[in-house]
């Protein structure tokens, strides 16, 4: 603890920080160099001591937003102006396959490679220098630019700012809230990072999607059954990872519900996070928990997701468009039913949640439905080594909509873990049903315009409507 306040007393004033912020971010997002200074980590202390200090998260977001935004203008430029030189700057010519791989990744992928590549560690620092190498236009490459940096920033900073904010307070935990605080999160870690070697290992690249696929079509029955899951050419992978997913996130569903409804109320370690999560209260945190709550209620899932499915109805792909929103009725039906079933009161219940039961948390499960069927579909048209970037990106969407309810105090944080799996539950479903009708080689939607309409209108939903 003495340690801690003789570290956070080393901190330069805030004027400087920002600066440090902005620079950090720059170099971090610039071609070559990139690679070699531990950005995430630099980050990650300067948001740290930013939060310890009381600066204004607007003034933290903003530096880490234009300083990634210039570091990647700079390295579009670098490329434009350099094309013929870069090959033989150092590291790149003793390792000129990462230059391959900035480049096949920009190929396969185009103006999407600008946003999906500054959260792929390995690309990172060179799909922008790569893009101004193959004279990408400008004005293209400077909006879709900003429009990742905007994403890119809170994922970064918010991790350490919150801690630094919050570190006084976290030396003072209630009796007993180390322990599930602790079990907690290493259990959560263990879990993403076992989803993801499961995930890559069920995949068609991956060893046992292989031995069970040689397996079964050594049987003529076996193998009729195995391909009966199969999309028609030129998808033809047995959806195997969908299938384990149902199985298991519909087990641990049933498991954990029935656990919850042998206990009159709240787990214990519902009580303990309760008393932590209001031991951490802030007003700003609390704000930021309340609009949270009101993008992830149904008004704000119906104006985030109406531009999206307009577009599928414009374009005609009626199967994505019925999965889709036949996902959205599943999860909101399955919430109605779960909740009326168990009957659980809430830890608060504020006036417009008034007769709406606790278990599951239909915020979280829809928010999964969302954002991992989302997922889902971009990983989809991504390489193989790279689509667990975008199951950890969506795993970082959710995360702040499932807390935001432990904040405001409206669910107890089983309702959380239940919602969550039964989000799982649907996304799975909705994946193997799609199975026979998705198309690979179809083109990408309009994102960029979809998804300043989804934002226009959530933002217009939170300024001007109460929650329901």
């Amino acid at each position: 603890m003495n340690f801690t306040h003789w570290l956070y007393s080393l901190a330069p004033p805030p004027e400087l920080l920002l600066v440090i912020i902005f620079a950090v971010a720059l170099i971090e997002s610039l071609a070559v160099i990139g690679v070699v200074v531990p950005g995430v980590v630099l980050l990650g202390a300067a948001a740290s001591i930013a939060g310890h200090g009381d600066i204004s998260l607007w003034l933290v977001l903003p530096a880490g937003i234009l300083g990634a935004f210039a570091g990647d203008n700079l390295s579009f430029w670098l490329g434009r102006t350099q094309r013929s030189r870069i090959p033989r700057w150092w590291p790149l010519k003793q390792h000129p396959d990462w230059l391959s791989r900035g480049h096949e990744f920009f190929q396969r992928y185009g103006i999407l490679s600008v946003v999906i590549g500054r959260f792929v560690g390995p690309v990172r620092p060179f799909i922008p220098m790569i893009a101004g190498m193959l004279s990408m236009p400008t004005k293209r490459f400077v909006v879709v630019n900003l429009v990742s940096a905007l994403a890119w920033a809170p994922v970064y900073l918010l991790p350490g700012y919150l801690l630094g904010r919050s570190w006084e307070e976290l030396m003072q935990l209630p009796a007993g809230a180390e322990h599930w605080l602790l079990t907690l999160s290493l259990s959560l870690l263990a879990l993403g990072l076992l989803f993801s070697w499961i995930r890559y290992q069920l995949s068609s690249d991956g060893r046992v999607h292989r031995w069970l696929e040689a397996r079964m079509t050594r049987s003529p029955a076996l193998a009729k059954g195995w391909n009966t899951l199969c999309s028609p050419p030129p998808a033809s992978e047995f959806p195997l990872a969908s299938v384990s997913l149902l199985l298991t996130s519909l087990i641990a569903l049933t498991g954990w519900t029935i656990w919850v409804l042998m206990h009159d109320g709240p787990l214990p370690m519902d009580s303990q996070i309760h008393s932590l999560a209001r031991l951490l209260q802030r007003s700003w945190l609390v704000g930021t928990s309340e609009t949270l709550a009101e993008i992830g209620d149904a008004l704000g899932i119906s104006v985030l997701m109406a531009p999206w499915l307009l577009w599928l109805l414009y374009a005609k792909r009626f199967a994505a468009l019925l999965h889709i929103a036949g996902a959205l009725v599943l999860i909101a039906v399955s919430n109605t039913i779960f909740k009326d079933l168990a009957g659980r009161a809430r830890p608060d219940t504020p006036d417009y949640l008034t007769g709406s039961m606790s278990y599951p948390s239909a915020h979280t499960s829809t928010i999964v439905v969302v954002v991992g069927l989302t997922a889902a579909f971009a990983a989809q048209v991504m390489p193989q080594r790279y689509r667990g970037y975008a199951y950890w990106l969506g795993i970082l969407v959710c995360a702040p909509m499932a807390i935001s309810r432990l904040v405001i105090g409206v669910h107890w944080a089983s309702d959380l873990i239940g919602g969550a799996l039964l989000g799982l539950t649907v996304c799975a479903l909705t994946r193997i049903s799609y199975q026979h009708f998705q198309r690979p080689d179809r083109d990408m939607p309009p994102w960029i315009w979809l998804g300043v309409a989804s934002l226009a209108l959530e933002t217009t939903r939170v300024l001007f409507f109460p929650p329901i």
